[in-house]
């Protein structure tokens, strides 16, 4: 490509635009997979023309008209879908044009979201479904974040996009009767879009590290529609809690840097007013959730900041009440973590032994808290095998070079 500047447009608009694009093309048709397909033609077709013809002033339209057109020839071609269908679709051409300036961004990505946490849709199937028809990320980079392999979340994903053109999931906001049951497989879209962001993965690229904006500015949005709901509020504290350390998780050298030994000076505190401000209204509506309480934890570990941390057996509480609503082998290892500091790594190990073993084989906090808590205790042999272990697990060469530090230590 001789124009720079058309391919950095044509990547700015799929990062920016691809969840609101996707959501135009779909809601009339139901039929995310061949949307999918006619929108990455479009950009193929951006990145061929955009460097001859010139950045079109509305790119947005542009890669819109054509995606559209390209769905109209496939089924002229195909003569799957009937006249009428067609018709519509050209009707929708002409009142979607008035939405290409932006302004309507949150509404055709939270609508997206909630089309995908359909009950009809396959519960495992929602989240992953959310990042990738919203952010556009493929199953080899979420399926991480869900603990599948690539394989079976691409299955699942194919399955899900079959049932919403099979059943004709109507692409709109659900209910109000309807909302509690779809809003935790919103909140859970999100958070996993954060926590795709925020961890580091090896040959990452700049678009997943854009994800934490995207995934705070969605929960935004969320909480302005829904401002009686305390869980979208509780899920944006924690995500700010998290962002505000962002400066900090890495050294000047760039090395991983955890959190008990971060310098809060880096910490963005304005974040963190933030945070505390949307966690006191959340609490204020007397509704306890499980954001809302993971949210708690985080504002523990940030109140070092003030000079008074918090004690030991608070954040034991707080993890044994996050468990009871809404246990994980996160919540698990982490509890476990928490026992450690409060009553020593023996307690701790007991903790970790007691969590089944088939749902951590793979999990690679728990192989690093276990070589952490091994360590504490003096058991340095099965300290260092556990070190082998959650290296290998690692995704992220950073903390692959810590945990190597960590074990050569011992």
């Amino acid at each position: 490509m001789s124009n720079p500047a058309a391919r950095q447009a044509a990547e700015r608009a799929a990062r920016d635009s691809y969840g609101r694009l996707l959501a135009i093309l779909s809601a009339r048709t139901h039929d995310i997979a061949a949307s999918e397909d006619a929108l990455a033609d479009a950009f193929a077709r951006a990145l061929e023309r955009w460097p001859a013809d010139g950045i079109p002033a509305q790119p947005d339209a542009w890669l819109l008209s054509v995606a559209r057109h390209r769905k109209l020839d496939a089924w002229r071609h195909t003569r799957v879908q009937d006249a009428a269908t067609q018709s519509l679709m050209l009707l929708a051409g002409e009142v979607d044009e008035g939405t290409t300036d932006g302004t309507a961004v949150p509404d055709e990505r939270l609508r997206l979201l909630f089309v995908c946490a359909h009950p009809a849709i396959d519960a495992a199937a929602r989240a992953p479904l959310m990042l990738q028809t919203v952010l556009g990320l493929d199953a080899a980079r979420m399926a991480g974040a869900f603990l599948t392999a690539p394989a079976t979340l691409g299955q699942r994903l194919v399955r899900a996009k079959a049932r919403i053109r099979a059943a004709g999931i109507p692409f709109e906001y659900p209910r109000a009767r309807d909302l509690p049951q779809r809003l935790q497989d919103v909140l859970d879209g999100i958070y996993a879009a954060y926590g795709t962001g925020w961890d580091d993965v090896d040959g990452a690229d700049a678009l997943p590290r854009g994800l934490t904006a995207e995934a705070i500015d969605l929960c935004r949005i969320l909480c302005g529609l829904m401002p009686n709901e305390p869980e979208p509020l509780g899920l944006l504290a924690l995500m700010l809690f998290c962002e505000a350390r962002t400066a900090a998780r890495r050294s000047d050298a760039g090395a991983y840097v955890p959190l008990d030994q971060q310098d809060i000076t880096r910490w963005d505190h304005e974040l963190l007013t933030q945070a505390e401000h949307h966690l006191r209204r959340a609490c204020a509506m007397q509704s306890l959730g499980a954001y809302q309480l993971e949210a708690a934890i985080q504002s523990a570990h940030c109140e070092r900041r003030a000079g008074a941390p918090v004690p030991p057996e608070t954040l034991v509480a707080l993890y044994e009440g996050l468990l009871a609503l809404r246990p994980s082998v996160g919540a698990q290892v982490s509890r476990a973590c928490a026992l450690a500091n409060a009553r020593g790594s023996e307690t701790g190990l007991r903790a970790l032994d007691a969590i089944a073993a088939n749902e951590v084989t793979n999990y690679q906090p728990f192989w690093a808290a276990r070589a952490h808590l091994l360590a504490a205790g003096g058991a340095r042999a099965a300290a260092r095998q556990a070190y082998d272990r959650a290296i290998g697990l690692s995704a992220s060469a950073v903390v692959r070079a810590y945990l190597h530090a960590m074990s050569d230590r011992l």
